[in-house]
């Protein structure tokens, strides 16, 4: 079972998900191409934007890694309070799935500076599954379950512990943290300025870093591909919540910040997707987090 977007008429139409959205549908409906790897046809590299994001001052601490010469960033993310769900600067765009709004209290965690390219990837798996080919490209066309198998030889290879974000995790990293200026997207009320968004489906993945990032210095929370968070996919209570990981169980894990092939509302910070974990997308990838 998976959830259908509002927009799934449109998605139906480009043949191009990021899964489907808030309703139980069932799986012969769902316009996402999901076949085994070994049938996966070898696909051109789609030409990329070449606009130079925007400077930003980093004040987040940053902790480098290398795993067979391939380099990525982990940014700290100090713990603190925020209020989860459709928030004021959400408008209209919010829906059921938002509400009602609750505080949530989070530790301090590390989370990835972009999402995982594909040439991180390969240097841990041995293979690139994307579609769309591209060393600094996200990965993609990864399940939820394949990602376990990543984080765990990943945590191996540099002897920490690698895994997905919660979902709180997730929209209080894409908010911005403390360093909030409560913009509508991850880093900005202009979706443009964060995201790229191809309604053409003609080159649904990009390069990370290709716009500018949040107050933390993420880059892509926005756009680009989606991100399987850890969490089962669940309703929102109004109860304050200390560190939550979710519901224990379900039939869809949750992922997070649209991508390039659907309307820019699914860019919100506080937009929710979700679908089966076994099921993958060539619009959905991930990004790492690391406990401090």
């Amino acid at each position: 079972m998976n959830y259908k977007g509002l927009f799934s008429a449109v998605m139906a139409l480009t043949m191009i998900s990021c899964g489907a959205k808030k309703e139980i549908v069932n799986e012969s409906s769902a316009t996402s191409e999901v076949v085994s790897n070994d049938k996966k046809e070898a696909q051109q590299t789609p030409a990329t934007k070449k606009e130079a994001p925007k400077p930003v001052k980093i004040s987040a601490a940053i902790e480098p890694f290398q795993v067979k010469g391939v380099s990525f960033n982990m940014i700290l993310v100090q713990g603190g309070t925020f209020v989860m769900g459709a928030t004021p600067e959400q408008g209209k765009y919010a829906d059921a799935t938002e509400k009602p709004m609750h505080k949530v209290t989070l530790k301090s965690f590390y989370i990835g500076e972009t999402e995982v390219t594909q040439e991180l990837w390969n240097a841990v798996m041995g293979n690139n599954p994307s579609k769309y080919k591209g060393e600094n490209f996200p990965v993609e066309s990864v399940s939820w379950t394949t990602c376990q198998t990543f984080l765990k030889r990943l945590s191996t290879m540099t002897g920490k512990t690698f895994r997905l974000p919660t979902e709180a995790e997730w929209e209080f990293a894409a908010r911005g943290g403390k360093s909030t200026k409560n913009f509508m997207y991850s880093g900005s009320n202009d979706w443009s300025e964060v995201a790229i968004r191809d309604k053409y489906a003609t080159a649904p993945i990009y390069k990370v870093a290709s716009k500018s990032p949040n107050e933390l210095g993420l880059y892509d929370m926005s756009g680009n591909v989606s991100e399987w968070c850890s969490d089962w996919f669940g309703n929102y209570t109004s109860a304050a919540q200390n560190n939550p990981n979710g519901p224990e169980n379900g039939e869809s894990r949750i992922y997070r910040g649209g991508c390039a092939t659907m309307p820019e509302t699914f860019y919100r910070v506080a937009s929710r997707n979700g679908d089966m974990p076994d099921r993958w997308f060539y619009t959905v990838g991930l990004r790492l987090v690391m406990s401090e």
